[in-house]
Order: structure tokens, then C-alpha cells, then sequence
């Protein structure tokens, strides 16, 4: 009768003790991280193509800056590196790009930025103590911080480290190249004005720029670890959601606090449980994978009748099916629902015939199902370290004790008739059952009156 396990919940907390490495999870979620990755490399080649165009643009349109006589390799620059952006969003769709790619894309990045600062003391006929001054050393900033996009701290500090590494070797040519012309100075006045060198600001420059980059891979080492933690847990809810109905892993991922056994609540509920006749017997001389084959096919049947008037499979018990309406989210027409549900069955037991037939079920598909309904106990039981969702009440034993009395009754949906009282009173006409009064029913103490719905 259980609904949910709720071991992911401790399961979480160990991982957030010990840290959430790459080797740590499983395969399935590695492969889901790389695929997450692989988009977050795509959407930041599309950011550098969008902004390759943005500055084309704003070169074209902008008024050009005055002074410049000497050859402008800005245009150059910029038709290479979008060719190149080009390429590398295309190759992004086609394959992973590997690492080494990566890194020589983040060289290209920098030696873009690099070459553009290192040609203006050719565009303005200037010494190269001139660029030093431009703002233009910025925009590494945005190379370092898209690729904070992909989660991963070391491409973060192989931006910045290789823009560290072309800043410093345009230091070194300014110095080597103003030999003789110019002066290392610690005037900042004269640094301003001139084409002395203050080595204290190309440092500040330098310490900002690994500064910036250590405290993003910081950042992203951290967010790493609840990057892995969220895509594993989003696998496991997904995961819960293939193995419990949706209502019921929705109540265990939402929760707004951990659960713990001892909770419930008091639900009017309605119960089915349906079950195949005769299938040990059978199955035991047939082979494994045909009985795996029929049941499969059997659930599937099953719980789409179940799943389409609101009900959820609490639990499967081998050939039989034990199902609630209103248990997981309360409905006002619980019962209402079971009933047409169990109304849809027959139709769908004869229709499996042929299918299971052609799978190997040597007889006559024959099975029962009995809806029961009343106040259950819903809530969660166990201990700390396994812990299930499940549902307590007379409901859920008179609902089996009803369906093994389909055997007796010879039918083959079978209720009480107070559940069909109720089912009456919530919407549910345009049939007359048989009703067969003062029934005694094995394992119950006292006789019902039973509805035979079909």
C-alpha cells in the first residue's frame, strides 16, 4: 500500500556533506550534464557572434575617431574573428567540441582583443606606450565572464589567465619598443600625459583582472557542486514520477519541509484493487520474459483507464493493481471516478484477449477488480532511513476482501452499497447494477450488501 520512498531526501543531505563531484553521480546524469554543457557552449558562441555583429555595426555606423592615419586592422580583425564564431557555433551543433578546442577558442578571444589594443599605436602612429592607456583592455571582462556560462571554473581561469598573459606581453614590447624614447615614471600625472610607463598601473591592471578571474572561479566552483546536486536530484524526481503517479511524486519534491514517518492526515478516499485470475498458476509454465510481457501490457491497459478519471496506482502487487482516487490530492468525487473507472474495465480485460494471446497467454483473460470507499488515514510511515507514503484505513481491506469475492459472486467488478451510494450522489447515472443484499464476505465480520457493476 505504499506511495513513494523517501530516501532521496537523505540521500541529498550526504551529498551536500560530502560534495558533488563528476565521478559521483551516475552515468545517465553525467550524460545529462554534458548535454547541458554542450548547450551552454553553444548559447556562449552565439553571444560572440552577437556581439562581433553589435561592434561591426557600431563601427560602421559610429563617427570615426580622429587622428588615426595609420593602417586600421579593425575591420580585419573583426571579418576573422566572425568567420571564426561562424565555425565554431556550427561545429557546437554537429559535435562536443573538445577541450582543446575550447582552449585555443579562448586564445583566439584574447589574442582578438590583444591584437586590436596592440594596433592602435600603428593606427595613430603612436609609440606603443600609448595603448596602454586604452579602455579597450575592458572588454576581457566579457570573455572572462561568459565563460562563466558553462559552469566550469577552469575555463573561467584559462581566459584569465591567458588575458593576463597578453596584457603582460604588451607591457614588455611597450618597454622594450620605448627604449630611449621614453620613461618609466611614478608621476601619475606624467603617466596620464605622457608616454611614461607607471608599472604600478599596468600591476593594478594585472591584480584586477586575476582578482576578477579567482573570485568567478570561486564562485563557480561552488555553484558547480549545486549545479551536479540539482541535475541529480531533477533525475530523481524525474525518476519518481515514472515509478509513482504524478500527484504523489509532486508531493514528496515539493514538500516544504523534510518528511518524516508519523504525518498524515484523514482523507475520504476511494479504493480499487484488480487483480488477474488464475495467474501463478499460469505463469509458473511459461517463460519469464512472456509473463514480464503480458503484465506490462495488462498495467499499461490498466492504468490508462485508472490514470483518465483521476486515479493513481499505489502499488503493484505482482499481478495485482491497487489503486486510490482522492488519496494523494483530495477530490470530491472520488468515488464517482472509481466507479467509472471500474465501469471501463471489462471492455478493456476483453480487449487485452487477443493482444495477450499473441504474446504467449495460453487462456481467457479473467479478471477482478472492487472499489471500496470511506475515511482513510493518508501519511507517512517507517523508519529514518526508508520511509513510504501510504494509505490505512477498513477502505483499503474491503476493497480486497470485495475483489477475492468476485470469485464467489461470478463477476467481475464488484462495490458496496454505500461506495455506490456515494458514487450515485457525486454525478455517476445511466446504469442499473444488480444489487445483491446481505452478502457474506470472507474476511469481513459482518455482511454487505454488494453492487455487481459488471
Amino acid at each position: 500500500m505504499s506511495r513513494a520512498g523517501c530516501q532521496g531526501c537523505h540521500g541529498r543531505r550526504t551529498m551536500a556533506r560530502t560534495g558533488s563531484r563528476i565521478d559521483q553521480v551516475p552515468a545517465r546524469v553525467k550524460a545529462e550534464i554534458a548535454q547541458r554543457e554542450s548547450e551552454a557552449e553553444r548559447l556562449i558562441g552565439w553571444i560572440q557572434l552577437a556581439m562581433v555583429l553589435f561592434f561591426a555595426a557600431l563601427y560602421s555606423l559610429a563617427p570615426r575617431a580622429e587622428g588615426g592615419g595609420g593602417f586600421n586592422f579593425v575591420p580585419v580583425a573583426l571579418g576573422a574573428y566572425f568567420l571564426f564564431t561562424v565555425l565554431r557555433v556550427a561545429l557546437s551543433y554537429r559535435m562536443v567540441l573538445p577541450f582543446w578546442y575550447l582552449v585555443i577558442s579562448i586564445i583566439v578571444d584574447v589574442a582578438l582583443l590583444c591584437g586590436l589594443i596592440f594596433s592602435f599605436h600603428i593606427q595613430y602612429d603612436q609609440p606603443a606606450t600609448f595603448y596602454l592607456k586604452a579602455p579597450t583592455l575592458m572588454y576581457l571582462f566579457l570573455f572572462i565572464s561568459l565563460r562563466a556560462l558553462r559552469f566550469e571554473p577552469r575555463f573561467v581561469l584559462i581566459t584569465g589567465l591567458v588575458g593576463v598573459l597578453g596584457w603582460g606581453a604588451l607591457v614588455v614590447y611597450a618597454i622594450v619598443q620605448g627604449m630611449g624614447t621614453m620613461s618609466i615614471t611614478r608621476n601619475y600625472v606624467e603617466y596620464l600625459t605622457s608616454n611614461a610607463i607607471l608599472v604600478g598601473a599596468e600591476l593594478d591592471k594585472i591584480i584586477v583582472v586575476l582578482g576578477v578571474t579567482l573570485c568567478l572561479s570561486v564562485a563557480l566552483y561552488r555553484g558547480r557542486r549545486m549545479f551536479f546536486e540539482a541535475v541529480r536530484d531533477h533525475a530523481a524526481a524525474e525518476d519518481l514520477r515514472r515509478f509513482f503517479a504524478p500527484d504523489v511524486a509532486r508531493s514528496i519534491t515539493a514538500a516544504d519541509e523534510e518528511l518524516t514517518a508519523g504525518q498524515g492526515s484523514l482523507r475520504d478516499v476511494a479504493v480499487m484493487m484488480i487483480d488477474i485470475r488464475g495467474f501463478t498458476r499460469i505463469a509458473a509454465g511459461l517463460p519469464p520474459e512472456t509473463v514480464m510481457m503480458v503484465l506490462s501490457r495488462y498495467q499499461d491497459a490498466v492504468l490508462e483507464v485508472i490514470a483518465r478519471h483521476g486515479g493513481e496506482v499505489d502499488k503493484f502487487l505482482g499481478d495485482g493493481i491497487l489503486a486510490t482516487f482522492g488519496a494523494a490530492r483530495p477530490r470530491a468525487t472520488a468515488a464517482a471516478d472509481a466507479v467509472k473507472a471500474g465501469l471501463e474495465l471489462p471492455q478493456v480485460f476483453a480487449g487485452l484477449g487477443p493482444e495477450l494471446a499473441d504474446l504467449g497467454w495460453p487462456e481467457r483473460l479473467r479478471a477482478g477488480a472492487a472499489i471500496a470507499s470511506g475515511p482513510v488515514t493518508v501519511g507517512v510511515v517507517g523508519a529514518a532511513g526508508r520511509l513510504e507514503f501510504t494509505v490505512i484505513g477498513d477502505a483499503v481491506n474491503r476493497a480486497a476482501k470485495l475483489e477475492d469475492a468476485n470469485k464467489g459472486q461470478g463477476s467481475i467488478v464488484l462495490t458496496d452499497r454505500a461506495t455506490f451510494e456515494t458514487a450515485l450522489a457525486q454525478g455517476v447515472s445511466g446504469f442499473q447494477p444488480e444489487i445483491r443484499p446481505a452478502q457474506v464476505v470472507s474476511g469481513l465480520s459482518e455482511p454487505l450488501d454488494l453492487v455487481v457493476l459488471a
